[in-house]
């Protein structure tokens, strides 16, 4: 997508813009605010109206809507943020400002609002406008065909590298990503690719079909995006062809696209990891909804707690005995429960950035496993000694301790890398599996078996 030729706000400069914004606002000195406003890149001014309260952003935007950034603004802005402001606004005057930005970003925004309401923005649009943006809503969001983008440069093959240059000079301006000249023959089918390098070094009469590479990468059009950027991450690529069933190439998506989907893919994995749900805007939330969207997934570590509680109350008669034994129980717990967490962690990741290859499912587990068999062993030791000397009695007290701390290392370390590469295999998101699920089955398994062992070593 094409964006303004603006110096970009980096570090403390942010606060500042964000404090001149407020006090500019308050003062009502509209004019000086459109003035900085026009001077300031669109994504630090969409950066500002994350911190600006709900009045204040209406306040602002309303000048804001007065400059020809206002796409531009738009489209940078998050969808909690955008979807409010952009419905006080007329079907018209939005068709105008969609006209102007690109057609995958007016697509994104038209996704985003109420039915209804997008499809008053499309009926005010150009024919040819509401056309090309009609043709991406028809694939998923989430989708290769959703991200695309159709204002690309493509060449007949049997053009010559001369007539080749002549197009891209008379239509570089309207399209996106010329780095990469995609070769076309027939009915647009995709023949190859060359890049601007490659057209400019070759002598004038030669053809395309000649230089190209034909050995092209593409996705289809129902491709995940998570895949897609797999290939455009794998292969160092600026962009990805789109095609269709019958191989036509319908767009491209671009590596700008690509780190976004990166950015929110990564977002989602650390709030499912972290059990907090897997909205991306949940800091943009209300207390309520934040309450809402992070209740079911604590309510994981609520059952596991419960659970753990029954299993203590059932060895009430040994921990009588040796009340020593309750003293180590969050140690064990938590021991069993980091490892887990670390282990899922590496697991989720490697899948995510696809280093792990899921034909070595038994080699990745084995490898997790000897990890937290040697971290047991160091750490059991460890805490075996200082229970030993810090306990006269029970004597085999660092004995069990010790054992415990190796058996709830080993198991966790095990689970936490079994659970994402099951749930891989079944095609279910491997993130979920961390967070509140692996620890609380940790943290319950390493309890009972804390107890198991200390009632068999200790003849309780």
């Amino acid at each position: 997508m094409e964006k303004n030729e603006k110096k970009e706000l980096i570090g403390t400069e942010g606060k500042l813009l964000l404090d001149m914004i407020r006090r500019l606002n308050r003062r009502g000195a509209t004019e000086n605010l459109l003035k900085l406003i026009t001077k300031t890149h669109p994504a630090d001014t969409a950066w500002v109206f994350r911190h600006l309260s709900e009045l204040e952003r209406k306040e602002v935007f309303d000048i804001l809507a007065q400059t020809d950034q206002v796409g531009d603004f738009i489209s940078e802005l998050d969808e909690s943020v955008m979807v409010p402001l952009v419905e006080n606004l007329s079907p018209k005057f939005m068709a105008d400002v969609i006209s102007e930005m690109a057609s995958d970003d007016a697509a994104d925004i038209i996704e985003a609002l109420d039915d209804d309401f997008g499809a008053e923005i499309r009926s005010q649009m150009e024919q040819a406008d509401r056309e090309e943006v009609d043709e991406l809503l028809q694939y998923h969001p989430e989708s290769a065909g959703g991200l695309m983008s159709p204002d690309f440069m493509y060449l007949d093959e049997e053009l010559s590298v001369g007539e080749a240059i002549a197009k891209v000079q008379k239509r570089s301006e309207e399209k996106e990503m010329v780095f990469y000249l995609y070769i076309t023959f027939g009915d647009g089918k995709l023949a190859g690719v060359v890049s601007l390098r490659e057209l400019l070094t070759n002598p004038p009469h030669r053809q395309l079909k000649n230089i190209m590479k034909k050995n092209v990468l593409s996705v289809s059009t129902d491709t995940d995006r998570e895949e897609v950027a797999h290939v455009i991450s794998q292969y160092n690529l600026l962009a990805v062809p789109v095609v269709d069933a019958s191989y036509t190439l319908v767009g491209i998506v671009t590596v700008d696209d690509i780190i976004d989907v990166m950015r929110e893919e990564a977002t989602e994995a650390f709030l499912q990891m972290a059990g907090a749900g897997k909205d991306r805007e949940i800091l943009l939330k209300s207390t309520s909804e934040n309450v809402v969207l992070r209740a079911p997934w604590l309510f994981a570590s609520w059952i596991g707690g419960v659970m753990a509680l029954f299993i203590i109350g059932a060895f009430e008669e040994e921990l009588t005995k040796v009340l020593a034994l309750a003293a180590f129980i969050p140690i064990i717990m938590g021991m069993g429960g980091n490892i887990a967490t670390q282990s899922s962690t590496i697991v989720v990741r490697g899948i995510a950035t696809g280093r792990i290859n899921m034909e070595d499912f038994h080699k990745i587990i084995f490898k997790e496993m000897r990890v937290g068999v040697i971290l047991g062993i160091l750490y059991g030791g460890f805490l075996g000694v200082l229970a030993y000397f810090g306990y006269a009695e029970p004597k085999l007290l660092g004995l069990v301790v010790g054992l415990s701390i190796f058996f709830s290392m080993a198991m966790a370390a095990t689970i936490g890398t079994v659970i994402p590469l099951i749930l891989k295999r079944f095609d279910i998101d491997a993130a979920i599996a961390t967070g509140p699920f692996v620890t609380t089955a940790i943290d319950i398994l390493g309890v009972l078996g804390y107890f198991m062992i200390a009632k068999f070593f200790l003849n309780l």
